[in-house]
């Protein structure tokens, strides 16, 4: 039995190492950076969701009348929230029929009910994570059809819906490859930049003799204007903190009700340890 144990205990922690080690590979997330539970955040990050992702994306999972559990009525969610005719008992879901959204768009944009638990990686980091860094690190390119790309995920098929709050960014890339010169292969590093129109040109290629690495690539995102990204950064993370309690409402009461239910088996275990013992005290 303490075998069988101990076996599950092994792959738990191998699987775990794996999945870091896989995230490692892409580009780092940030640390979502307000809770849960801060309910005025939480507020806001419900007029941005509705405001500029239910244009594409819906949360049919959830009804518009589930918003008073973050602290607005009816009232407020009627006059502020609700600009289609729906009423506060109907589903968030928007009018873009999926068959509509496909050949528009090419794929059916998701349903982002559970979007901050699908992205939660096993024994990693929470999706929330996810989400807030995927916001911050879109960029003009190009190249791309829509003229957006992503750096955490590449070649995204969406543009950023809150462009206008993010202002301008550049981002540079550093990429260390092989190249075949002189019938030898050596070691080359080059660093491209993607202006904020857009536009990407190579910056440098430096050999590198003496290194001794596997290569790969690294890339820095770089905002212009400072004061815009403070404000973006705080959009973007209470969007998030929405879409983390959208995944699961009803989480910090199941995390509460885990304490006292833990609490009360440990009350109950002593209660029952003293049973035993009294029971058992004239068996010698």
């Amino acid at each position: 039995m303490i075998k069988k144990i101990l076996g599950a205990l092994l792959m738990v922690v191998s699987v775990g190492g794996g999945v870091a080690t896989a995230s490692e590979g892409g580009y780092p997330w940030d640390v979502a950076p307000v809770p849960v539970t801060d309910k005025a955040a939480l507020q806001h990050g419900a007029k941005l969701f509705i405001n500029y992702c239910m244009n594409c994306h819906g949360a049919s999972l959830l009804r518009y009348n589930n918003l008073t559990q973050i602290g607005l009525t009816e009232r407020q969610i009627e006059e502020n929230l609700l600009f289609t005719g729906k009423k506060v008992g109907d589903k968030m879901t928007i009018a873009m029929k999926p068959k509509d959204a496909k050949l528009w768009f090419g794929a059916t944009p998701p349903d982002l009910s559970l979007m901050a638990r699908a992205k939660a990686e096993n024994l990693g980091q929470p999706g929330t994570d996810y989400i807030y860094t995927y916001l911050r690190t879109f960029y003009r390119d190009q190249s791309r059809p829509l003229g957006w790309n992503n750096l955490v995920f590449p070649n995204a098929g969406m543009p950023n819906p809150l462009w206008e709050k993010q202002g301008p960014v550049e981002v540079t890339f550093k990429d260390i490859h092989k190249v075949e010169k002189d019938g030898a292969e050596q070691w080359v590093e080059t660093v491209s930049k993607v202006d904020a129109q857009g536009y990407k040109s190579v910056i440098s290629e430096t050999a590198l003799s003496d290194y001794k690495g596997e290569g790969g690539s690294h890339a820095e995102i770089h905002y212009l204007d400072k004061d815009k990204q403070a404000l973006y950064d705080k959009d973007v993370a209470d969007l998030t903190a929405f879409m983390g309690w959208m995944a699961e409402p009803q989480q910090e009461f199941r995390k509460t009700l885990g304490v006292w239910v833990l609490f009360f088996l440990s009350i109950l275990f002593v209660v029952i340890w003293q049973l035993n013992k009294a029971y058992w005290k004239h068996v010698k």
